[in-house]
């Protein structure tokens, strides 16, 4: 089996993915709230209401503070002459190969919590598929897209 890829992406994609998990969490927890209410406006039991607060409890800690931790550990990727190697997953890890050959552009792209870490994240598209690595830093992400748009044209040169 081939060894794992050496690049990682920033330290920084942890605090980016805390902040936008808590902000899904925080619209969970506005539709807690409502159904809570609803619960008490309609009588309804309130026995599924402690259950649901009580998951909800225990996905905000999971989801905020675990969770971006291990997806960051998990997240590798390497840039070869001839190939893009990603590696990335928790339960199922996933391995990607994607031949320069195959490349037809590579973007980057930022969205606001990601500009306000100065990460970009870059997007690398083929006929069939799309794939990313996230959460590089700015100049990172920047040099990675113009050296892969540089072998992916060297290697349709040489085909």
């Amino acid at each position: 089996m081939r060894y794992a890829p050496k690049e990682q992406i920033a330290t920084d994609a942890i605090k980016a993915w805390k902040m936008t998990a808590a902000l899904v969490m925080l619209i969970v927890w506005i539709m807690l709230v409502v159904g809570g209410i609803l619960t008490f406006v309609f009588d309804f039991p309130q026995w599924p209401l402690w259950i649901a607060i009580g998951i909800i409890v225990l996905s905000t800690y999971f989801v905020i503070f675990k969770l971006p931790n291990i997806r960051w550990r998990r997240w590798r990727y390497e840039v070869f002459d001839q190939e893009i190697y990603i590696q990335h997953g928790i339960l199922i890890v996933t391995r990607t190969l994607i031949p320069m050959v195959r490349v037809q552009h590579v973007d980057t792209k930022q969205g606001p919590i990601l500009k306000k870490y100065n990460l970009a994240s870059i997007t690398i598209s083929t006929a069939a598929t799309t794939h990313g690595i996230p959460a590089l830093y700015d100049e990172d992400a920047s040099n990675l897209r113009d050296r892969i748009s540089a072998l992916a044209r060297v290697d349709e040169d040489d085909v």
